[in-house]
């Protein structure tokens, strides 16, 4: 198998256009890479850092579902880390490490098991030492995850377990019995399946080598594999029906901008991007909502990124004023209000503003900025025009 190549396979053996490919040597030692390297999970307050690899996070988890007779069907990499693996970016990497098990989860019983499971998991790697004896579910809970997620209606029943990482690359433990919609765009569509490389670390006694290594399957969620796998290298953004995704994937279209993709029909994109906007104004209709999203995406989506902050609110602010069209006027105006603001508030925490007093702002700021809960950096002595910039959407610079 040549490393430079991906040969695509159906389940017939045809090498026709489909959802699955065999992983070349080269990709198959990025994935080893990922799964061997140690990952500090930091813990809060005067908790020590778990040093765990993926490979037997997974182990153990899994070994413990099973003994507790809850069937896992397969154990999958998933997002940024599986694209990397796929293709190796310029120097972007992977953030959260997405490790989804697909499994059998009827109940709330199931769901409660797997996670008494996850925090039980976590005293096996605290250091030698530690007295564990006292160490309660709860108080591992509030020292190593940074969010739990639990979803069961019709058509969707998962749940998502993320350890903290100081860095941004959490542990993100998915639990997925069924789940109608796995992407949002091509780019991140991609699955790796886990279950032979698993096997060869119990079972092989030699190193993986280019002749001897176990075929490793790779799946996109979006359709066509090859076709995923071209807009990832070409950097195409890509996607259908928007209005499937929980805000629309809005937010992480605009990332994917902010990091040089672009769309491949740009007047596709432009309908596109109304359905972006009305869903997320659907999903997040208050004010105060949007506000807790976006400060949440920032903080989840930037570490170690914090100079590409500003670009992105103001990638964001443009697709909102170009696209939106399901809001009455006073809403958009708040709405772009708020972006501008954060923008704001990112230029000060970058110290770009030395003083907000010397600043003017494009939108005069809306009511709600003067409430202490919303930020100190809006003050009332923010300005409501740009007297030094051309345009709304170019750098923001201090005023002479």
């Amino acid at each position: 198998m040549a490393d430079d190549d991906i040969s695509s396979e159906c389940s017939d053996g045809s090498t026709s256009s489909c959802n699955f490919s065999v992983l070349s040597w080269e990709q198959v030692q990025r994935l080893d890479s990922i799964l061997t390297e140690t990952i500090p999970i930091h813990g809060r307050g005067n908790f020590p850092t778990l040093e765990m690899k993926p490979r037997q996070i997974v182990k153990v988890v899994r070994s413990r579902m099973e003994e507790r007779m809850i069937n896992v069907r397969d154990v999958r990499l998933n997002g940024s880390a599986a694209s990397h693996v796929l293709h190796e970016d310029s120097g972007l990497g992977y953030k959260d490490l997405d490790l989804i098990f697909c499994a059998d989860l009827k109940g709330e019983t199931e769901f409660q098991i797997v996670k008494e499971i996850v925090l039980d998991c976590l005293l096996d790697f605290l250091p030698v030492g530690v007295n564990k004896e006292k160490i309660t579910p709860l108080t591992l809970k509030e020292a190593y995850v940074q969010k739990m997620v639990k979803v069961c209606n019709d058509s969707d029943r998962w749940s998502l377990i993320s350890l903290s990482n100081n860095r941004g690359k959490n542990v993100e433990l998915k639990f997925v019995d069924s789940l109608r919609r796995q992407f949002e765009f091509s780019v991140d569509s991609f699955q790796i399946k886990l279950d032979s490389l698993l096997l060869f670390y119990e079972c092989s006694e030699n190193p993986m080598t280019q002749t001897f290594h176990p075929t490793i399957i790779g799946e996109s969620v979006f359709g066509d594999f090859s076709a995923a796998l071209d807009h990832l290298r070409h950097t195409v953004i890509c996607t259908r029906n928007p209005e499937e995704i929980r805000g629309g994937g809005l937010l992480k279209y605009c990332h994917l901008l902010v990091r040089g993709f672009r769309a491949a029909s740009e007047s596709e994109m432009k309908s596109l991007q109304r359905y972006m906007c009305s869903r997320f104004f659907i999903d997040f209709s208050d004010i105060g909502e949007q506000q807790r999203k976006l400060e949440s995406y920032l903080q989840n989506h930037f570490v170690g990124l914090e100079d590409r902050k500003y670009d992105y609110l103001m990638t964001l602010y443009g697709v909102v004023n170009e696209s939106t069209v399901c809001l009455m006027g006073h809403e958009r105006r708040q709405t772009l209000g708020l972006i501008a603001m954060l923008a704001v508030r990112v230029l000060a925490e970058q110290n770009v503003i030395p003083n907000v007093a010397n600043v003017t702002c494009y939108y005069q700021p809306a009511p709600y900025v003067a409430d202490a809960n919303f930020s100190n950096y809006y003050i009332a002595q923010v300005q409501p025009v740009f007297p030094c910039q051309q345009h709304a959407y170019s750098t923001w610079l201090p005023c002479n």
